[in-house]
Formats: structure tokens, sequence, C-alpha cells
């Protein structure tokens, strides 16, 4: 059972690396993330971008001893259909290794969800890997279905190999 104390807040530059690190705590993570100390200038450029936009929010959950114990991120599209409507999108839910199958994914869904009504978002969408069924079926449970057939194209970009 997860502990009631738990407190969701915006991420700082002093939260980055921990964020990193749990994205890349995972067999799909690990191939494609890059945790290392110093972290790559990618991640603080792309922090720095998600921090200043008021359509981001880059949330970590701390435990009562402000331990960071979850992440993710909601972002909030505004487009023309459905009225000029509000889209929600949440990415990159990670759970440290150690306080998984507690609830705690249940409580950080719960509340991006609420978060959602909140700015008036018509819908609250996300996409997880098909090669991640035990994931596909939690959102499941929580309510998400499964509407439309997701596509994407990849681009491989270059990486400066500088370091902070």
């Amino acid at each position: 059972m997860v502990n009631r104390n738990i407190k969701f807040r915006k991420a700082t530059i002093n939260d980055v690396s921990k964020i990193i690190e749990m994205i890349a705590d995972d067999e799909l993570g690990k191939t494609r993330e890059n945790f290392q100390t110093p972290l790559p200038i990618e991640y603080i450029n792309a922090f720095k971008n998600i921090n200043t936009d008021k359509n981001q929010e880059l949330i970590v959950v701390e435990n009562d001893s402000y331990e960071i114990i979850g992440t993710l991120q909601l972002t909030f599209i505004q487009y023309l259909t459905y009225r000029g409507g509000i889209r929600a999108q949440i990415e990159a839910v990670r759970i440290r290794k150690d306080k998984r199958g507690i609830g705690l994914g249940k409580k950080m869904l719960e509340w991006a969800i609420n978060i959602a009504k909140e700015r008036k978002a018509h819908l609250l969408q996300l996409t997880t890997d098909k090669k991640r069924p035990e994931a596909i079926k939690f959102y499941e449970a929580l309510g998400f279905n499964s509407s439309h057939e997701g596509m994407k194209m990849h681009f491989r970009q270059k990486s400066s190999h500088s370091n902070i």
C-alpha cells in the first residue's frame, strides 16, 4: 500500500538526474537513454524548455523522506478540433524500481486525471509500448481504452557528447 504522505510537485533542475535515472531503469529505457554522471547536456536543455512552457508539467512524486519515487510529464495541447478543445497527454510515467507494485502508479494517474479535468481538457491520452502488456492492463483498469492505432516515425538525431 502506498504511503499517504506522498507529495506531487513540479520538477526542478536538481531533480533531472533522478528523473532520467528512473526513465532509463527498464528494459526499453536502457536502450534509448543515456543516464550517466554528469548528465548529457541534452537532458538539461530539454528540462529548461519543458520548464518554461506553460503547457507542460514535469512532475516528481516524493515520499515523506523527500525521496523522489515517481515522475510523469503532462502536456496540454490546444487544437481546433472539438471546438477548440484541449487534449492532455501523459508521458514518461515512471516509478522507482523499489516502489513498484504498491499502488503509486494508480495515485499518479489519478492525480493526472484530476489536473487534466481542472485544466478543462476534454480528453486525456497516453501511449504505451506494445511490449509492455502489464502497463496496458494497468491503464485499461483505470478507464483508458485503445481507440486508435498509433504510428510513429523516428529520426536519427546527432548527439552532442558534451556534458555538464
